[in-house]
């Protein structure tokens, strides 16, 4: 998937994710295979309160588990990073 194309997807995804639309933006992220895409993936899980898969899609982003609070803050600095 070229850059730009995934980049608009991602903070697709991530817009639906912070307007309470977990399941939309988990069906765009399940199908990017990307760092970043992993990283929004464990958010979602972790919004969901599935701690065991969401730590499984922390470590394929490479990514600690720990280091936000607020799932929201976390998302939003994904997105000022893509």
């Amino acid at each position: 998937m070229p850059g730009s194309q995934e980049k608009e997807l991602l903070n697709q995804a991530i817009d639906f994710a912070i307007n309470d639309s977990w399941e939309a933006s988990h069906k765009i992220v399940q199908d990017i295979h990307s760092a970043k895409a992993y990283w929004i993936h464990a958010v979602l899980h972790k919004i969901e309160g599935d701690e065991f898969n969401s730590r499984y899609w922390y470590e394929k982003a490479q990514q600690p588990f720990e280091i936000y609070n607020d799932p929201m803050q976390e998302l939003i600095f994904i997105k000022n990073n893509l």
